[in-house]
């Protein structure tokens, strides 16, 4: 099933002849990946990179409590250094330039980010991301057994009142946990351990709430492999050193409206829990 790269939905279709470089967060250092960051996808307007585990997206004020990466390096850092042409596009967070950022995934999330090499193409993503018709694919390995083979969780998200870090996801009608948004998540089961211990898992986010996939789980008592962040007393399963979550498969449309399926394949360290599971 892996090798094939089929998916649990029969609609979404893998480009599987991508050449992988991302390696075992506990093996390598990502950032010296970073000269060869793999290009899944490249057009004047539009990128896609396999961002590896490890690294942060772009650098964020330090009192928000999250900085860059190690030596200050970040996503935003290698694009500007390999397109110095698109420096001015993206938007600022606060003081913080993000040049060719459109959206974000966590430092220890590996998989598919795209990026923004034009104003043009930043407002065809931006547009398309906050019209919620980009798809996105993540596949992550979560806690326990999940019984249910395929699911929905849809359950608002808000900040969390005990930890400025964290989100919490509570029913519609629970009350005083302040301005939830609405936040829904599709999943199914690809596979399970034998002893049930964990549970390979492909997420479909409906919604773009910070931290969704991860507080959706943890909100069903299944969260996610080597999430020290919601999940910091779970024991260390199938040799994770890090969030077991990977940006599987990403549809967009370009600029001239031709949508593009995108996938990457796994980093050492997923493939290797996947082989684990046989």
């Amino acid at each position: 099933m892996y090798a094939s790269c089929t998916s649990a939905w029969r609609n979404l279709v893998y480009a599987c002849d991508s050449e992988s470089y991302a390696a075992r967060l506990g093996g390598s250092n990502p950032l010296a990946l970073t000269p060869n960051m793999e290009i899944l996808y490249e057009d004047n307007d539009i990128l896609a990179i396999n961002k590896p585990a490890g690294l942060v997206v772009h650098p964020v004020p330090q009192l928000a409590g999250y900085g860059t990466g190690p030596d200050g390096k970040s996503v935003s850092e290698w694009f500007v250094n390999k397109y110095p042409e698109a420096k001015d596009v993206g938007e600022k967070m606060g003081e913080v330039e993000r040049p060719g950022i459109v959206h974000r995934i966590d430092r220890e999330t590996s998989g598919i980010l795209l990026l923004a090499k034009t104003k043009e193409g930043h407002k065809v993503l931006k547009e398309q991301f906050q019209n919620r018709e980009i798809e996105k694919v993540y596949h992550l390995f979560v806690y326990g057994n999940i019984t249910e083979n395929y699911g929905t969780i849809k359950l608002p998200i808000t900040r969390s009142k005990k930890d400025f870090r964290k989100r919490t996801a509570r029913p519609a009608f629970a009350q005083g946990f302040g301005a939830a948004k609405e936040a829904r998540t599709d999943f199914a089961v690809l596979k399970r351990t034998e002893d049930k211990s964990a549970t390979l898992v492909e997420a479909k986010p409906r919604t773009g709430r910070t931290h969704q996939i991860r507080v959706h789980f943890q909100a069903i008592h299944h969260a996610i492999l080597g999430d020290k962040l919601y999940a910091p007393k779970k024991p260390q399963l199938l040799d994770f050193e890090r969030l077991a979550l990977h940006a599987r498969q990403i549809k967009f449309r370009d600029v001239s409206g031709v949508e593009h399926t995108v996938s990457a394949k796994y980093p050492k360290d997923f493939q290797k829990a996947i082989d684990m599971l046989h």
